[in-house]
């Protein structure tokens, strides 16, 4: 799911539920993290892109909404 390609094919619900989703991974990964249960440290990284991407697009979309 962590294209951007994708991701700009989802719509605006989608974007919401995926980034709801993610965030919560990303608190469970922050957990296990903490209590050093946390067998791929890298799941860190990729899940903060993941929301950095998914936030990205949806800035682009309300840019292009407030211009048109």
């Amino acid at each position: 799911m962590s294209k951007a390609k994708q991701v700009r094919e989802m719509s605006d619900e989608q974007l919401e539920h995926e980034l709801r989703e993610t965030q919560k991974s990303l608190f469970q990964v922050r957990f296990q993290s903490a209590t050093e249960r946390n067998d791929t440290p890298s799941n860190l990284r990729k899940l903060r892109q993941v929301i950095a991407r998914i936030k990205t697009i949806r800035r682009e979309r309300e840019l292009a909404a407030a211009n048109s």
